[in-house]
């Protein structure tokens, strides 16, 4: 297992004074980042060899959002690997070791030149631990589209969405997603698919499904492909 301590900077806090869903699903990020960084097979190592790791899902479940300066722990530990993949967990504690988010996350090893997935290597597998999956309700199958969806007005990637590798950051779908629940929609549970790659002056089409407490938001394409689907609960 491999974590830190930090605590929750006013950056990530909403006007409630909270941690943003964006905040906690950055430190998870941050912390998968680093986790490989120490272990020697980070994005440099990656890069050398045309390869690098894509988020492919994640289910993010909030048991609280933490106050700003407040002291937290972040973890993470993948918990199983297969040919071209491999599965992680996270979770975020408080000053007391009680558990305030986790998560499941599933990622795919890709050759960088085809642009496809290819084996994973094996000093690269070997670099981590392997430790016990998290227990929670895992999740099985795709995020289920509602049959009636209403359109929202399409937009253009902006710079400042791109991520180190020159796609959409996998956080930004999930701010683009948020922009359309209602005001006092209150998040416990985000689940992220994402298809594929958005780039700078992309289109993206919004389409939108709030029932009760699940909201859903396919930010497609022109054509109707979805980059990235997202719910919210």
């Amino acid at each position: 297992m491999y974590g830190y301590d930090t605590r929750v900077r006013m950056t990530e806090a909403d006007q409630y004074q909270q941690m943003t869903l964006i905040g906690v699903l950055n430190q998870f990020q941050d912390c998968s980042i680093f986790h490989s960084e120490d272990r020697g097979v980070g994005m440099s190592f990656l890069e050398s060899r045309k390869r690098m790791w894509v988020l492919s899902s994640w289910k993010i479940v909030i048991n609280r959002f933490p106050k700003m300066a407040e002291r937290i722990r972040v973890e993470t530990w993948p918990y199983a690997f297969g040919k071209m993949t491999g599965s992680r967990n996270f979770r975020m504690l408080d000053g007391q070791g009680e558990v305030l988010a986790f998560a499941d996350s599933y990622w795919v090893y890709m050759d960088t030149e085809r642009a496809r997935p290819c084996r994973l290597d094996a000093d690269v597998s070997g670099a981590y631990e392997i430790n016990p999956k998290l227990a929670m309700e895992y999740e099985e199958g795709h995020i289920a589209l509602p049959e009636r969806m209403r359109e929202e007005e399409p937009f253009l990637v902006n710079r400042h969405q791109l991520d180190v590798n020159h796609h959409v950051n996998n956080g930004q779908y999930v701010l683009m997603a948020a922009e359309y629940l209602p005001e006092d929609f209150q998040i416990h549970q985000m689940r992220a698919e994402y298809r594929k790659s958005a780039k700078l002056n992309d289109q993206i089409c919004p389409k939108v499904s709030t029932a009760g407490q699940i909201a859903t938001v396919a930010l497609d394409d022109p054509e109707g492909k979805p980059y990235a689907v997202i719910e919210f609960r």
